[in-house]
């Protein structure tokens, strides 16, 4: 197929440009900017916010990847995640329907579950989104099903909610661990015991690439993360043997105090303007249990490539082990 994939510059856009490439589809970029990591010499420039210049990129397109979002914690100002995420899908069924596309992938997120939850939360699980940007995936999910369930038969819509993912060239929590682990700055937040679920972009890529290449036309709603789940210490301890560290944990500091310095950063940033890599709700992320259930894609017959111990092995190794 020729696909679109909105948001294609970005960490897992590029890593996907190789998957499907590999799989024998043809690839088109949509992005606010042009990354040195493209595969593709067929990019267009723009944004999710017009329509105009969103359409013109579908034309001569079998199916869409719809990755483009405002993701990260502190957006300013916090309107973007709402234009961005849920605007945006609202731009992107438009400009489908013009152009009489009926397939349809969307990485949705975790964060539409509750952050504190008894049990694995499945697809059956009620949605409780506890920041912004959740509640604006989830706007987008309710958008992209109204416009399935408005539809003719013979369309596809595919929602995969992730949970954190992470692996080489990416910049969020994971990396901002493990760079603080190489540099032997790294402060464990209580035990160490709380467990995570995680994707390693590798596995969510080639996840991707299975649902289009192989599932039937209809609506489908999945969880991704893959297992077993580890905790957060069994994250620290594979990282510091693959730096040649032996099973350190660390320095553990009580919860409360990392409550506190959480807070006084978030102060600190509202009075300096900048963003510090300790904020009051990546501590709470840090410490608190999550995981998710991820039956039901692993139910298609999917198998990951890539075990959790490998997927941070690479990653550790691709970042740093070349630093001096």
């Amino acid at each position: 197929m020729k696909i679109l994939i909105t948001g294609g510059s970005g960490f897992i856009g590029t890593r996907l440009q190789r998957q499907l490439l590999d799989a024998g589809h043809s690839v088109r970029v949509f992005d606010r900017r042009h990354s040195p990591l493209n595969l593709t010499a067929d990019i267009v420039i723009g944004d999710v916010r017009d329509y105009d210049a969103l359409a013109a990129a579908m034309c001569g397109c079998d199916g869409i990847i719809h990755l483009a979002a405002e993701h990260a914690d502190n957006v300013t100002p916090a309107e973007l995640y709402d234009e961005v995420n849920a605007g945006g899908a609202e731009n992107v069924v438009r400009a489908m329907d013009a152009m009489g596309i009926t397939k349809l992938l969307f990485t949705s997120s975790s964060a539409v579950y509750p952050l504190f939850v008894e049990g694995d939360p499945s697809e059956d699980t009620i949605p409780e989104p506890f920041n912004r940007y959740g509640k604006s995936k989830y706007d987008a999910e309710n958008v992209l099903r109204n416009w399935y369930e408005k539809s003719s038969p013979g369309k596809q819509l595919i929602i995969i909610r992730p949970c954190v993912v992470f692996g080489e060239n990416n910049r969020g929590n994971i990396y901002l661990m493990l760079e603080q682990i190489y540099k032997k700055r790294f402060l464990v937040i209580g035990d160490g015991n709380n467990l995570k679920s995680v994707s390693y972009v590798g596995n969510i890529v080639s996840f991707i690439q299975y649902a289009v290449d192989n599932l039937l036309p209809g609506n489908y709603l999945f969880n991704y993360a893959d297992k077993p789940d580890l905790t957060t210490g069994q994250m620290i301890r594979i990282a510091n043997r693959t730096l040649g560290r032996g099973d350190k944990l660390g320095l553990r500091v009580p919860y409360w105090l990392g409550l506190i310095a959480g807070g006084c950063f978030d102060l600190l940033g509202r009075i300096t303007g900048k963003k510090y890599p300790v904020s009051l709700i990546r501590v709470k992320k840090f410490r608190v249990s999550l995981c998710f259930d991820n039956s039901r894609a692993m139910g298609t017959g999917f198998k990951p490539p890539y075990s959790l111990e490998e997927a941070f092995r690479r990653t550790v190794e691709f970042e740093f082990c070349g630093k001096k």
